[in-house]
């Protein structure tokens, strides 16, 4: 099991570009197999989930080139449909959460899919209805096998239909929209997430051939037809990285650049930190965060606490409350985080308490934040990275405490995070693995 050794206390200097979005790769690589014709796809980060699934694809009998370092071109020829029923599938499909976006591409190109339950961060409850449901009323037919396999299958083609999500999930939005273009008729999604990931799937559909409307919106109409062709696509910026780094510097009291951010597709983001009383500067489509001896959190307009709490699309991104909450430890002032999709993401609280925060956890979805307004340092301790978004969280503290920090089970942040040890060391962060 792999750690990082961090001495932190040292502010940062320099430029970072974010990798592709690893939200977004999930979806698109997936999409490959709804056509036998060849697809090019850029701007892939080179992390282990969305390695994972490469390989998973090129197992399943995809063709796989590589071009250059994150791009590659996929050929869904020839699906080797037998292999789904080996063992080595359910290993590799039962390891990786993004497994579960083959489901909709596999109903509607080929009638059926089999997929064991998926892994991924132990974050809290992370149910599959919203997917099987879409996918029933499409025309599919699902079987549960004891409590973790699930095999869905249709007897001829998908009909397309009008369907009220019972929750906006970008997976589950996903996987029916991949089922769907491919269905006979017309399907109307309501309550569908809109996130960028989205929009970016549904433009590289509709550039396959796809008959899609209302991109960006909560209500997609998908008007069936028979195939898809190929394509070319390139991802966007990973915008948690983003957020992350804009973290990571206020926090250092470091001055970075953050390159190439499609800040129009930020949403929120942007400004959620700055409430945090973080500056912000965009030049072009870079974001200049400035050295900051102080930043203050500011409070609503009768002067009433702060909340800061998640979202679906365009409203604050769960994936970020983690790094807000770090962020808020050496504020000025107080914030109320709020939690609420997953109940078991504020859990790594405690480590920051370890290192001198001041936080109080309310209950599973809200924590407290008082923060220490850099008057006193947070100290470097021992602990264990919980999953991705907390693990870079810890490491973000573990760089703006006093003395060495371990962090352990590291793997969880190289899921998430491209070679982040390395690009941090250019930015002259004292990190090294171990």
């Amino acid at each position: 099991m792999a750690a990082f050794e961090v001495r932190g206390g040292k502010p940062l200097r320099g430029e970072i570009t974010p990798q592709g979005a690893k939200n977004e790769a999930l979806q698109i690589l997936c999409a490959v197999l709804l056509t036998p014709e060849p697809v090019t796809i850029s701007n892939i980060p080179d992390i282990r989930d969305v390695n994972k699934l490469i390989e998973l694809l090129r197992d399943m009998g995809v063709k796989v080139g590589k071009l250059a370092s994150d791009t590659y071109i996929f050929q869904a020829e020839d699906v080797n449909l037998d292999y789904m029923d080996t063992p080595e599938f359910v290993a590799q499909a039962g390891a990786l959460r993004g497994s579960v976006m083959i489901l909709g591409p596999m109903l509607g190109r080929y009638g059926r899919c089999q997929l064991p339950k998926p892994g991924g961060d132990k974050i809290g409850r992370r149910p599959m209805d919203t997917h099987f449901l879409g996918l029933e009323k499409l025309g599919g037919k699902l079987t549960l096998e004891g409590t973790d396999f699930y095999r869905i299958k249709v007897d001829g083609k998908l009909t397309g239909t009008h369907m009220l999500l019972d929750e906006a999930s970008v997976t589950g939005t996903a996987n029916i929209l991949m089922a769907a273009v491919l269905a006979e008729g017309t399907t109307t999604i309501y309550n569908a997430a809109c996130e960028p990931y989205l929009q970016q799937l549904c433009r590289m559909l509709v550039r396959m051939g796809a008959n899609i409307q209302g991109i960006g919106s909560n209500l997609l109409t998908i008007v069936g037809v028979e195939k898809l062709g190929g394509t070319e696509h390139r991802m966007l910026p990973d915008m948690i990285e983003i957020g992350s780094f804009i973290g990571l510097a206020a926090m250092t009291g470091s001055e970075i650049t953050i390159k190439d951010c499609q800040i129009p597709e930020l949403g929120l983001i942007p400004d959620t930190f700055r409430k945090l009383g973080i500056q912000l500067e965009f030049r072009g489509d870079d974001i200049f965060i400035p050295a900051q001896a102080h930043y203050e959190i500011a409070t609503y307009l009768d002067g009433s606490i702060l909340t800061v709490s998640d979202h679906t699309w365009p409203g604050f991104t769960p994936d970020l409350l983690s790094i807000v909450l770090v962020v808020a430890c050496q504020a000025k002032g107080t914030v109320l985080i709020h939690q609420k999709m997953f109940e078991s993401r504020l859990f790594f609280v405690d480590k920051l308490i370890d290192m001198g925060a001041q936080v109080i956890l309310c209950d599973p979805h809200r924590a407290t934040v008082i923060g220490l307004d850099q008057r006193t340092r947070l100290r470097g301790i021992t602990m264990t990275s919980p999953d991705i978004r907390a693990g870079v969280a810890l490491l973000i503290a573990a760089l703006s405490a006093e003395g060495k920090s371990t962090i352990e089970n590291v793997e969880q942040i190289d899921r998430g995070y491209q070679n982040i040890d390395t690009r941090l060391q250019a930015l002259g962060a004292d990190i090294r693995r171990l």
